[in-house]
């Protein structure tokens, strides 16, 4: 008994290490990134990283869930502004800037195949609270009536890809993009659209043959 709650705290800190280094070469490298480079980074031994995960999935829903609570709780934020307007705008610039910060929240958000599972639910808790910012933004009358609840997601892939591209070069550049999106979007009298939106199922679809096409 005296040996054993030594051994425990040493398998926390271990264990903390590693999501701490996991947290970090995810937001950098995406989710590719492997546990033997995770257990490097972590400073200890890849057997050590295998015994608290064996299995990736589990460290990437562990270390994600509450990456994804904060896009709902963004968006319940959004809904309950004053203004619809500001409350769909002010999602897009937040739910943004945190995938630019995080490139694995993004492939979560997207759908990146190592995050399969997470990226189903995320989808399934964040899709119809987009939905509902963007019929209450039309209501208003503030936002233009053939924008669909799927244009949202990726108009955000599109700023983000800007910031992926520039890079710290230009670390703010991708603001100037979101801004001419934002006005894009806003009425009165835009520009009639040349195709129709894609469904939530059209999306999804989508994004698995991209996923096929880059493997």
């Amino acid at each position: 008994m005296t040996t054993e709650k030594p051994l425990r705290a040493d398998a926390e800190r271990n264990r903390r290490r590693i999501l701490e280094a996991a947290a970090e070469l995810f937001a950098t490298k995406g989710l590719s990134v492997g546990l033997d480079e995770i257990a490097h980074h972590a400073g200890v031994g890849v057997g050590t990283a295998y015994r608290r995960f064996p299995d990736k999935r589990r460290l990437i829903e562990e270390l994600f869930e509450d990456r994804v609570a904060r896009l709902v709780e963004l968006a319940e934020e959004a809904l309950a502004a004053d203004d619809a307007w500001e409350g769909l705008a002010g999602f897009l610039e937040r739910a943004t800037e945190d995938q630019i910060a995080n490139r694995g929240l993004k492939e979560i958000v997207f759908g990146g195949d190592q995050g399969t599972e997470l990226a189903k639910d995320a989808r399934a808790r964040v899709a119809p609270l987009i939905d509902r910012l963007v019929r209450r933004a039309q209501a208003s009358g503030s936002l233009r009536s053939d924008v669909v609840a799927s244009d949202v997601p990726l108009l955000q892939f599109i700023v983000s890809s800007v910031a992926e591209l520039t890079g710290p070069n230009a670390p703010k550049i991708w603001r100037r993009y979101l801004a001419l999106v934002l006005d894009g979007l806003r009425t009165p009298d835009p520009h009639p659209l040349p195709q129709l939106g894609l469904s939530l199922d059209e999306l999804d679809a989508a994004g698995r043959k991209a996923r096929v096409r880059s493997s």
